[in-house]
């Protein structure tokens, strides 16, 4: 009813979410150097289709009705130009985009899919091929026409969390990425990665 500023509203969920979600997010990173070098893999997956083959994404397998169509221009121009646009976006994909999909993905549906009625006693990283496949693909299916990426990140974000048990390590990879993503759509142009 009472309008906020968008900042003191993006400040207030980030709080809300750390607050109701301590438990995973207990702790600080065990891997953070190698985190950020998976980031930096991750990032370099996400554009290496269509860097090597001009208009992979274009193709009927990623552009139909069904995944959706890579916009070329999703981001109004006058907003490729709005400083305030652009760092309020920068900041959602570096912070709390990584942050919120990661609590999502591998700290709450991976083991809730391993056991939906005690998945909190479920340790984070816990490994079955089934929950393991299943959040890959669901978050390739978030991804849209770039759902082929969007299952090696999947992949490889699972790997991480199973193998350093740490939501943190998951979220500074996932940040990195969005952050060189978010650099590299400005630099570039490249406006379609921002989905």
């Amino acid at each position: 009813m009472v309008p906020i500023p968008v900042w003191p509203r993006f400040a207030l969920s980030m709080i809300a979410i750390a607050a109701v979600s301590r438990k995973p997010l207990r702790g600080g990173p065990s891997k953070p150097l190698a985190s950020i070098a998976i980031g930096i893999v991750v990032f370099l997956v996400w554009v290496a289709p269509d860097r090597i083959v001009p208009g992979w994404h274009h193709s009927i397998v990623f552009d139909n009705p069904i995944m959706g169509h890579p916009a070329g221009n999703s981001t109004p121009p006058a907003s490729q130009i709005d400083p305030v646009f652009l760092l309020f976006r920068v900041a959602l994909s570096v912070v709390a985009v990584p942050i919120l999909e990661e609590l999502f993905w591998r700290g709450w549906l991976m083991r809730w899919l391993i056991d939906a009625k005690h998945f909190e006693k479920t340790p984070l990283g816990t490994y079955t091929p089934a929950a393991f496949w299943i959040v890959a693909l669901l978050f390739a299916s978030e991804h849209g026409s770039f759902w082929d990426v969007g299952l090696l990140a999947g992949i490889v974000y699972n790997w991480w969390m199973i193998r350093t048990h740490n939501l943190w390590d998951c979220i500074i990879a996932h940040a990195v990425t969005n952050g060189i993503l978010a650099a590299y759509v400005i630099a570039a142009g490249q406006w379609q990665y921002w989905l």
